[in-house]
């Protein structure tokens, strides 16, 4: 699999603060916005971040984590945990994905994001259209990471962590090029997975991993 490179922005719609404004003055308090990564890999654990932004103290150019290349997601990643007020990130092993499954996996990740920020906030902004249960109130806001600062600067912490642990359990198991493709589906990890079978970093309730252990 080739580097991640920044998806081409077509609409020009970038991500502001309007929303924060408006669900800090609704409910009164901080908001803090909240964003995963690592759904839909084969391999490795699900993260989410939560960000609390400081309006007057920005680090220009945060968008979705998508639109941004490595070396810009990395960059960005120093400056959001120097100047936001507050940033927390969590995460969800593989065995409590084939658990709970992933959606409830993904919620325990963001609890974890939520209770590691040095401030409470009053309120979450949460990318997707799935209210999860969290310590505060939620707002799911659809395409978030492209509408919200705080989710995208989320989207970006989530990312860049999760590509880190990955990068580990690459040195850990050499043989399924996990710092590569990050546990995606990809045909190098098709093919070690073919030549090795799963290693223990891969989640043996996603159909492709449970066909290998069941022949």
């Amino acid at each position: 699999m080739k580097p991640s490179k920044a998806v081409p922005r077509t609409d020009r719609s970038f991500p502001t603060l309007m929303l924060e404004l408006e669900a800090g003055a609704a409910w009164n308090g901080l908001i803090c916005g909240v964003d995963e990564a690592g759904r839909g890999p084969w391999a490795g654990p699900v993260s989410a971040a939560a960000v609390i932004l400081n309006s007057d103290d920005l680090p220009a150019g945060i968008d979705d984590s998508k639109a941004l290349t490595e070396k810009r997601r990395a960059v960005l990643e120093v400056e959001i945990k120097a100047r936001a007020l507050a940033w927390g990130v969590g995460f969800a092993s593989v065995e409590e994905i084939d658990e709970l499954n992933i959606l409830h996996a993904t919620g325990l990740a963001m609890r974890r994001a939520v209770e590691a920020l040095a401030h409470p906030p009053v309120h979450a902004l949460v990318d997707g259209n799935y209210r999860f249960k969290l310590q505060c109130g939620v707002t799911p806001v659809v395409k978030g990471d492209s509408r919200s600062l705080s989710i995208a600067a989320a989207s970006i912490l989530a990312k860049t962590a999760r590509d880190r642990l990955m990068i580990e359990l690459d040195a850990v198991y050499p043989a399924y090029g996990f710092a590569r493709h990050k546990g995606y589906n990809a045909p190098i990890h098709q093919q070690a997975l073919n030549d090795h079978g799963p290693c223990p970093a891969h989640r043996r309730s996603w159909a492709p991993i449970k066909a290998l252990l069941n022949v």
